[in-house]
């Protein structure tokens, strides 16, 4: 891992919630590609074996155990990477917690626990790398992990859509405010097969033959970009590599055999009337105007092939 060769050597990196699945598949990558890692997560064990994972495998990594979201723990996380590793070039966010259920039935402490740790511990850890990186004149490169909830919405997710939104918001504002330091900000959508996605029947048949060690379905991987965790790991390292150096404010999805550029939202139909819409006016022409533009909400996906259906579990 770390081979003088590597696109990452010399280079020292964070990523948050990287114990295990996503994060740890993005940790794992960022080392083989010869970057020093700073693990986080709020399980020591996990944090412990995956700096474990790292140095078998011929990297350096060090661990911090704390929850992201306070500045303390985004101050702490930093101060490891230039401690351990005399410096930081690269920050990936990727820590996150769930809380799903729907509008009516979720808690003040539902909607801050999720806020709190996606979007506030994003902010938190951006902002004290971004800090090191303009007082140091490191042209650093940062990684925000998205979600296509973020994008598209889902039922039972308020928490996490609002989160995952605003970090998109917030990367693309960050592209603008950093671009002079020579720092890249961008969000990556991952889809793969997680401890959330491993509960939805829809996908039983592609996390059953990950969790086997065997390739996932044609259809997953191909149809419908849905893959593993590795699957994602190479584009992160992309980007926190130099050839990614000219890409920042952008939002890429990846999973399985695809890749796709997000755009950003644009309007899809403009009409003006001379002296403003009144509620008449709104009334007369707003219909004709949205006639075929009204925007759909969720994922939409295809339908399953028979042989990869999978009967719902039984309570």
């Amino acid at each position: 891992m770390s081979s003088q060769l590597a696109p990452l050597a010399g280079r020292a990196a964070i990523v948050t919630g990287s114990g295990r699945g996503l994060g740890l598949a993005y940790a794992l990558e960022l080392a083989r590609q010869g970057a020093s890692v700073v693990v986080n997560d709020v399980d020591a064990a996990a944090a412990q074996d995956a700096v474990a994972a790292i140095e078998s495998a011929g990297g350096t990594a060090v661990a911090v155990v704390a929850p992201v979201g306070p500045t303390s723990t985004a101050d702490a996380l930093v101060a490891a990477a230039v401690d351990s590793f005399g410096r930081l070039d690269i920050l990936v966010t990727n820590a996150g917690v769930l809380r799903d259920t729907v509008l009516w039935k979720m808690s003040d402490d539902d909607f801050d626990t999720v806020i709190s740790v996606h979007l506030r511990g994003t902010f938190t850890c951006v902002r004290a790398a971004a800090t090191y990186f303009r007082e140091n004149g490191v042209p650093g490169r940062i990684v925000c992990i998205g979600s296509p909830t973020g994008q598209r919405g889902n039922f039972g997710q308020t928490n996490y859509a609002a989160a995952k939104a605003g970090i998109v918001g917030m990367v693309r504002t960050w592209a603008m405010e950093l671009k002079r330091a020579g720092v890249s900000v961008n969000a990556v959508i991952p889809v793969a097969a997680t401890a959330m996605t491993a509960t939805v029947p829809y996908f039983a048949a592609a996390v059953e033959a990950d969790a086997a060690g065997e390739p996932m379905p044609e259809f997953f991987r191909h149809d419908l970009g849905f893959g593993t965790s590795d699957d994602v790991a190479g584009l992160v390292a992309y980007l926190a590599s130099d050839a990614a150096a000219d890409i920042t404010g952008q939002a890429l999805g990846i999973g399985g055999d695809r890749i796709q550029v997000w755009s950003h939202p644009e309007p899809v139909a403009t009409a003006y009337r001379d002296g403003g819409w009144s509620f008449e006016a709104l009334a007369a022409d707003l219909p004709g105007l949205l006639d075929g533009n009204l925007q759909s909400v969720g994922e939409r996906f295809p339908a399953l092939p028979e042989s990869l259906v999978r009967p719902a579990p039984t309570a």
